[in-house]
């Protein structure tokens, strides 16, 4: 996970397969952030979450929250965009952690009152997702595909 509010700044993760990035972006203040999450819950694990909490789409969508509106980010003005959450290997199984993902995604963004402005979500295919802080703008990358704005 990652915020910023610097402008010359451009946030990307890599090969979204079941996992699930989601970038939130004040255009008002030029504040921008992206998660990359694994996991769907928290719960799951019988560790503590201290170490790597933004694996979790549960604790790391609040954590997003809090970093971008540390910049400055205002909650109200927020564009919530995602990408992720395929099912890339044959896995029709109880595990499916992709659908997980975007379940507890949408779960996470209602108990903050928030929805997606745009979504690539499930599916069969890798993406890899930028997050533009200048104008932003987020950008799809879908191997042998042309760039898709969101």
């Amino acid at each position: 996970m990652v915020a910023t509010n610097d402008v010359t700044a451009e946030i990307v993760t890599y090969s979204l397969g079941s996992c699930i990035a989601v970038t939130m972006y004040d255009p008002v203040k030029k504040v921008g952030g992206m998660l990359h999450a694994m996991l769907p819950s928290s719960a799951e694990l019988k560790q503590p979450t201290r170490q790597s909490p933004y694996i979790f789409v549960d604790v790391g969508i609040p954590a997003l929250i809090r970093t971008v509106r540390g910049f400055g980010a205002r909650l109200a003005q927020l564009e919530v965009k995602a990408a992720g959450g395929a099912l890339i290997m044959n896995d029709d199984s109880m595990f499916s952690i992709g659908a997980r993902n975007c379940e507890a995604l949408r779960k996470a963004l209602e108990k903050e009152g928030l929805q997606l402005a745009a979504e690539r979500l499930g599916g069969r295919i890798s993406r890899s997702m930028r997050l533009d802080i200048a104008e932003g703008k987020a950008s799809i990358l879908t191997p042998g595909c042309p760039t898709e704005v969101l």
